[in-house]
C-alpha cells in the first residue's frame, strides 16, 4: 500500500480538527501487526475524541477509533499471520496508539485478539467495547459472588452501549434487570433486550439517608453522580455495582455505612488496560455463554468511515441508542 483512508486528530491545543487523509503507514504508531481494517465503531470516547468535547487523546496527533477488526496483512511476531481475522478493542486506541478508523492500522500484538470461533468481524464490532465492557462486568460480579437469587440488576445509561448489552448479557443469564434511562420513548427498546421494568432517571427520589431501603441485587452503573450515590446507598446486602462511566459526574457522595452495615462492593470496570489472556477470555465468552442474543436490534446504525462526522455529535448530546458499526472498507 502506499497511501490510505484515515480519519487523523489534531489535538494541538490552539488548533483541534479530525479530517479524514490520506497517510502513509509509516505514520503510525509501532506494533507488530498491521491490520486490514474492515469494521470498527463509535463509542462514546470517539465521540469526545473527534468533537474535542473530551481530552481522549494523550499524544498529537493521531488516527481516532477505540475498535477495530479485520485482517491480518503482516505480522512480526509468529501468534499472528497474515489472514488471521483479529480484532482489537481499547488497548491505547485513539489515546496513545493510533486507532481504527483507517484502512490499515498498525498495533502491538498484545493488544490484538485473534476471532473467536462462533462470531463474525461484523458482530465483533457490533459488540465492541461496549460489550466487552458489560461482559468484563457480569464477569467480575459473578466472580465476587453475585448471583440471580440475590436480586434484581439495576442497569443506569441503559440505552446507551454498555447499557444495552448489559440488559441482554444480564437477561440472558436469568438475572432480572431493571433499566433506567432518561429516554422513556425507549422502553419497547430495552424492553426487547430483556429488561422486565422500567425507571425514568427523572421520576427517580434519590434520598439523602445513609443507607436508603434496600432494594437491587445489583448494579451497573454507567453514569456516575449522584445515581452511583444513591446505588451505593440501595443495593442488598452483599450485592455488587460494576462502575463504568460518568456521564452524570465524576464524584460521588456517600458514607462507609453500605460497605460495612451491607457489605456492598464497588468495582471498578476497566476495558482498556486488561491483561491479554483476560481480554481473550472476555472474547471467548461473548462468542458462547456470554453471546448477545439481540445483536440486531442493539445495533441502530451502520455507516461507512467518511459518514462518522455526521453521528459523533449525536453521541456528545445523548441523541443516541444503542451501537452504530461503521463499515470501513467499501
Amino acid at each position: 500500500m502506499n497511501t490510505f483512508k484515515a480519519i487523523r486528530i489534531n489535538a494541538q491545543q490552539d488548533n483541534y480538527s479530525a479530517e479524514l487523509e490520506n497517510i502513509s503507514l509509516e505514520m503510525l504508531t509501532p506494533g507488530e501487526v498491521v491490520i486490514k481494517g474492515l469494521y470498527s465503531s463509535i463509542n462514546y470516547k470517539d465521540a469526545l475524541a473527534i468533537t474535542g468535547k473530551g481530552k481522549i487523546l494523550r499524544r498529537s496527533p493521531l488516527v481516532g477509533g477505540i475498535d477495530v477488526a479485520g485482517v491480518v496483512e503482516h505480522s512480526d511476531t509468529p501468534e499472528f499471520k497474515a489472514g488471521d481475522e483479529v480484532l482489537v478493542c481499547g488497548c491505547g486506541l485513539s489515546e496513545t496508539l493510533d486507532g481504527g478508523y483507517a484502512e490499515y492500522s498498525r498495533v502491538p500484538a498484545k493488544c490484538v485478539v485473534p476471532l473467536p470461533q462462533g462470531i463474525s468481524l461484523l458482530e465483533s464490532m457490533a459488540i465492541g467495547s461496549a460489550g466487552f465492557t458489560a461482559a468484563l462486568a457480569i464477569d467480575r460480579m459473578e466472580h465476587n459472588g453475585q448471583t440471580p437469587d440475590m436480586g434484581s440488576i439495576v442497569i443506569t445509561g441503559a440505552t446507551g452501549g454498555v447499557g444495552s448489552f448489559a440488559v441482554d448479557l444480564f437477561s440472558n443469564r436469568g438475572y432480572e434487570v431493571v433499566a433506567i434511562s432518561g429516554k422513556p420513548e425507549y422502553m419497547d427498546y430495552l424492553t426487547v433486550l430483556g429488561a422486565s421494568r422500567f425507571l425514568s432517571r427523572q421520576s427517580l427520589d434519590l434520598g439523602r439517608d445513609a443507607l436508603e431501603t434496600a432494594e437491587w441485587g445489583g448494579a451497573v452503573d454507567n453514569v456516575g453522580g449522584d445515581l452511583l450515590s444513591w446505588l451505593t446507598r440501595s443495593v442488598k446486602l452483599r450485592g455488587n455495582i460494576a462502575c463504568i462511566g460518568l456521564a452524570g459526574g465524576v464524584e460521588i457522595n456517600t458514607t462507609v455505612m453500605p460497605f460495612i452495615l451491607r457489605g456492598i462492593s464497588l468495582l471498578g470496570i476497566n476495558s482498556v488496560h486488561c491483561p491479554a489472556d483476560l481480554r481473550a477470555r472476555i472474547w471467548r465468552r461473548l462468542s458462547d455463554d456470554l453471546r448477545p442474543r439481540h445483536i440486531e436490534k442493539i445495533v441502530t446504525r451502520d455507516i461507512s468511515l467518511d459518514e462518522v462526522f455526521n453521528v459523533v455529535n449525536d453521541y456528545v448530546t445523548g441523541q443516541i441508542h444503542g451501537r452504530t458499526v461503521v463499515r470501513i472498507a467499501a
